[in-house]
């Protein structure tokens, strides 16, 4: 049966090679990856590495089930290794996932594992992950340097649920377990950072951000490697096998309630994307958090069922930039956050080395709307994305605040 299954799936992924641009025909760079933040995909993909030696990367390939009840035959699976983000993606460096490949099948995960070999004088390599779904012919992207100028080094180590399925999420409850296996020793280091952030300024403010001139570190010390580990504390953690090398790994801690809104208080800090200062303000000041945001978001609208499904929406986008885009700062306070939930998710998503570009509407290339993320090197994450601020960026903002405070925005 298995056989059958298998020579069915590569049937379905030539076909669908066929009828769609080959793989020879594509690079990285121009994957259309909209769907890693859409909000009605099926599924979601993650790779996290772990370094096994100089030449050898082990790629733990999560796939997340978010539709109900998936049948793991509707979907092709494939990954591989890119020198670069320009290079052509050729047939033959497409490796098939089968069944037989799975490792775990969870009621929350597919789960694949494989060991990669990458030459130590190779600057520059990126692991893909594909996913077909043969139904309708969605694609679904997921890419992650394991060598590049933006990553310091891979960590030796990982982070893994009770189950042995590798920590897939970009945060966690405070409070919460997780189990630490490592290659290297018995022991990881760790740093907790109780530290929040600002609100960032909108895209046309292009005067650069505050940046905080001391920055609170605890050092927690060593823990031991496969035993849970409690997260106990709300702010973000740093973890590494080796405090003098540049390789670690990130764990945001959130209140229980995230990704959703906490209460009134950060409710208001919330909605500042689409308030005026003087709004923000009153809002600020209010002793009366609810009956002040009752009243914000009537005046809003004038129409109390409107009102309610703009609250809905409003929120939905930001629970959706948290559970996307969260690093060291919530994902709604984040550059990319706070343009998702403005403008919705992108229709187009490309990926560079250097950059992350969005696109929205426009019948052609000369209308269409972009925001171009640039990657900067940091230590604690390989995808910190900060964005290129421009003043004409005004019109399109003002234009979707005014529709979101209209009632009429819906993703």
């Amino acid at each position: 049966m298995k056989l059958k299954t298998n020579i069915i799936l590569t049937f379905l992924f030539l076909v669908f090679g066929a009828i769609n641009p080959g793989f020879s025909q594509k690079k990285l760079n121009n994957l259309n990856q909209a769907l890693r933040y859409s909000r009605y995909s099926r599924i979601g993909l993650k790779i996290i590495p772990i370094k096994e030696s100089d030449t050898e990367y082990k790629l733990q390939m999560a796939v997340e089930k978010i539709e109900e009840n998936p049948s793991f035959n509707t979907f092709s699976f494939s990954y591989m290794v890119l020198n670069s983000y320009e290079e052509d993606i050729s047939d033959d460096q497409v490796n098939l996932l089968t069944q037989n490949d799975l490792k775990y099948d969870t009621d929350r995960h597919w789960y694949f594992e494989k060991t990669v070999t990458v030459p130590s004088d190779q600057e520059i390599a990126v692991a893909l992950l594909t996913v077909l779904d043969t139904r309708q012919g969605d694609e679904y992207y997921y890419h992650i340097d394991l060598k590049s100028p933006f990553v310091s080094e891979q960590p030796n180590f990982g982070a893994y649920y009770a189950n042995d399925i590798p920590f897939d999420q970009n945060f966690i409850t405070k409070g919460q377990s997780l189990l630490f296996k490592s290659v290297s020793g018995p022991s990881i280091h760790e740093f907790y950072y109780p530290v929040t952030f600002d609100v960032p300024f909108p895209p046309m403010e292009t005067k650069p951000a505050s940046v905080p001139k001391e920055l609170e570190v605890v050092d927690n010390g060593d823990f031991l490697t496969n035993v849970p580990e409690s997260l106990e504390n709300e702010g973000y953690y740093f973890y590494q096998s080796d405090t003098s090398s540049g390789a670690g790994l990130l764990l945001k801690t959130t209140n229980e309630a995230f990704p959703k809104v906490k209460d009134w208080e950060e409710m208001i800090q919330m909605v500042t994307y689409i308030s005026t200062r003087k709004e923000h303000e009153a809002l600020l000041l209010a002793e009366d958090k609810k009956k002040a945001l009752d009243e914000y978001w009537y005046n809003l609208t004038r129409n109390p069922d409107l009102a309610k499904d703009l609250i809905r929406e409003y929120f939905r986008q930001i629970e959706f930039a948290n559970i996307l885009f969260t690093d060291f700062k919530e994902g709604w306070k984040t550059d990319r956050g706070m343009v998702y939930t403005v403008m919705g998710p992108p229709t187009e998503v490309n990926f560079y080395l250097d950059r992350e570009v969005w696109s929205y509407g426009g019948l052609n290339e000369s209308s269409k709307i972009r925001f171009t993320f640039v990657r900067v090197k940091n230590i604690l994450t390989p995808h910190y994305y900060s964005l290129n601020r421009s003043r004409a960026y005004q019109p399109v903002w003002f234009k979707n605040i005014s529709i979101w405070r209209s009632g009429k925005m819906a993703f």
